[in-house]
């Protein structure tokens, strides 16, 4: 096992993600110790260290005379060119083992988009639920609805009392990570104070039952509900154990039908959850190793503007953009709509480029990897893949932060003014991305309603919005 220089720095990582997976990799080589099996550790401050994969495998093949590699497949594809190289540039076999940590092989999802013209998770998500079973009464769903989603849409009531988040204090050995990840990231975003993050197995399974016992019951209800001041309300905190290895998908679903099974959790909560591991997090994985490399350099609209030094500051009078930056910036951490229709809406309106937003939520969030952030935020949020994942850009005026949140209510800016000094910027820049990118969204059928109602606003009204939003955005151009 080893720590190397060139994965902690490819991006910039928050200094929380680095702990993490630094912390748990000794946590992990201690635990196997303690088993007897012997593990070659190459610690990030080790004199020796070559600062790369290559160069630590170089030195390992020497080390123990080994007459073959054995290795489990990446999770990105500038890994797997590398892994490549490595079969051309050693003299002993290379054999790379399928990743056993996910539900679908990259094989079966390959078989199961074949031959189809879309590749909507919804159907891949409906083929693996008739796989595995789950939630099922024969061939038909369970409550005879595939899908809750439209009843995991409240916004959160002031009555709702949020659960007690429970934190794990750091140990020794996370202690230690700590202090040298300060001494060698400190320019590195992100606050270390708050980190609480499970870094071993026992402490994952912790994290686990926590969430099952004490939030999912209202996941379904608010999860995709924001509140200032509040960074996690009911959400499971658990995708970066599922991305590093701490738990397993089949686990932890199992522990949500579980719930479901004893009437500790409703269907709604259930479902909801399980479409994110079964659903998502699978079919983004899939659909990201059918397309690559290519998938990556497509630009649909067009989106070059630089990202504003604000993503990283949290600098900015606009309260929703400010509340979630500067939770990411304390926790390496944002849930999946502050995610996408907050800083992604504004990524998206603001015609950001693709590659250096996507930069950035790899580099900040703690369970961000490639194989599943770059699907997401490519597709999902920026439509930059013109509609391979998504059906539809995920575009919003305020309307909709202030229905899903109180961000508004501390904003300098009125939610409700489409035009003029107090009108808030999301409102001028969502009419001014359906302006510009008319010629590539009016034929797409899901937004012909937003475009009747562009289409009905008087010209006067349509002209002044859009050279406020031009006025805007040049200010965001000019820092």
């Amino acid at each position: 096992m080893a720590e190397v220089d060139a994965e902690t720095s490819y991006v910039r990582h928050h200094k929380q993600k680095l702990v993490l997976l630094l912390s748990a990799m000794r946590h992990f080589a201690r635990e196997l110790a303690a088993e007897d099996i012997r593990v070659d550790y190459v610690r990030l401050d080790d004199a020796g260290n070559t600062g790369s994969f290559s160069g630590e495998l170089t030195r390992a093949l020497v080390r123990h005379d080994c007459d073959r590699i054995v290795v489990t497949e990446p999770g990105e594809w500038r890994v797997r060119e590398m892994l490549r190289g490595w079969a051309k540039e050693y003299d002993v076999p290379l054999e790379i083992r399928e990743d056993n940590r996910f539900l679908c092989s990259l094989g079966a999802f390959e078989e199961w988009a074949q031959g189809r013209k879309s590749l909507r998770m919804e159907y891949f998500y409906r083929a693996m639920r008739r796989k595995t079973g789950w939630l099922m009464d024969g061939e038909k769903p369970v409550g005879d609805k595939w899908n809750y989603d439209s009843l995991n849409r409240k916004a959160l009531p002031g009555s709702v009392r949020l659960p007690d988040r429970l934190r794990f204090e750091p140990d020794e050995i996370t202690r230690q990570v700590m202090d040298l990840v300060r001494s060698r990231f400190d320019d590195h975003f992100g606050d270390l104070d708050a980190f609480s993050w499970a870094t071993s197995r026992e402490d994952a399974n912790l994290a686990l039952d926590h969430f099952i016992t004490d939030c999912l019951p209202h996941f379904g209800n608010y999860q995709d509900a924001m509140k200032a001041g509040e960074d996690f309300l009911f959400h499971a905190l658990i995708s970066p154990c599922l991305n590093i290895g701490l738990l397993e998908p089949r686990e932890v679903c199992e522990a949500a039908l579980c719930a479901y099974g004893q009437d500790a959790a409703p269907l709604p909560a259930v479902e909801g959850f399980i479409r994110q591991i079964l659903g998502w997090r699978e079919y983004v994985r899939g659909l990201y190793w059918l397309k690559m490399p290519a998938y990556a350099d497509s630009n649909f609209l067009q989106a070059t503007r630089p990202l504003p030094d604000f993503f990283w500051t949290a600098e900015t009078d606009l309260n929703c953009l400010r509340e979630t930056i500067e939770s990411t910036r304390r926790n390496a951490y944002a849930h999946h709509i502050q995610r996408l229709m907050v800083t992604g809406n504004f990524a998206l309106l603001a015609g950001l480029a693709p590659a250096e937003v996507e930069e950035w939520y790899l580099a900040v969030y703690a369970d961000a990897f490639e194989l599943v952030e770059l699907p997401n935020t490519h597709g999902m949020t920026l439509f930059a893949d013109g509609g391979v994942l998504a059906s539809k850009p995920y575009a919003a005026s305020g309307a909709y932060v202030n229905r899903m949140s109180d961000y508004c209510s501390g904003c300098r800016y009125e939610p409700g003014q489409k035009v003029g000094e107090n009108a808030c910027p999301f409102n001028l820049l969502y009419w001014d991305f359906l302006h510009r990118n008319e010629a590539s969204l009016k034929t797409n059928p899901r937004m012909g309603l937003a475009y009747r109602n562009l289409s009905n606003m008087p010209k006067g009204q349509v002209d002044a919005v859009t050279e406020q939003a031009s006025r805007f955005l040049q200010t965001l151009d000019q820092g």
